[in-house]
């Protein structure tokens, strides 16, 4: 069951800080569910796992194509979570030309483990990851989910229907 609103949890991020110099000029920033969403109109999309096949050439370009226009429909920011280290999401989106939505790791699945959506994928050697899914948040609550149908541990894949960017801005265009 999905909850009626974003539980509390610890994103371990990593950030740009000017006044380091050398090759790694990032430091550590922790973020809360609050800093994440209080406030503000997100999208969230959530994808099984860092450069692999349907996230890489699907799911998440999508959502980056359409940036703008979530953008235009009132949308604060378009976040992609995923049960990865903020290392592999930063590699991922800079190997993806990601430069709008917002890369937002989950390294422990604890947030994805809060939403319900923590799956087990040993039959591929991925360990615990997301399910697929996207979401309208506003202020916290979850207005809208969008989570690929038959969740279960150990899929032979994780489809992409219901939780593209069309579909989730299609439905905010709705109302």
């Amino acid at each position: 069951m999905i909850p009626r609103y974003v539980p509390d949890a610890v994103f371990h991020t990593r950030v740009r800080n000017p006044a380091l110099d050398g090759d790694n000029p990032f430091e550590w920033q922790n973020l809360t569910t609050d800093d994440v969403f209080a406030g503000k109109r997100i999208v969230l999309f959530a994808v099984p796992g860092a450069f692999t096949p349907a996230c890489s050439d699907s799911h998440l370009p999508g959502f980056e194509r359409l940036h703008d226009e979530f953008l235009a429909e009132g949308i604060d920011r378009v976040i992609c979570v995923s049960v990865n280290d903020a290392f592999v999401l930063y590699q991922w989106g800079l190997s993806r030309e990601i430069s709008k939505v917002h890369m937002l790791p989950d390294g422990n699945g604890e947030f994805t483990r809060k939403m319900g959506m923590l799956v087990e994928r040993s039959n591929h050697g991925m360990g615990m990851r997301s399910w697929r899914y996207s979401a309208l948040v506003k202020d916290r609550m979850i207005a809208k989910f969008f989570a690929e149908p038959q969740f279960r541990d150990n899929p032979a894949g994780v489809p992409l229907d219901v939780s593209s960017a069309e579909t989730i801005l299609e439905e905010i265009r709705r109302g």
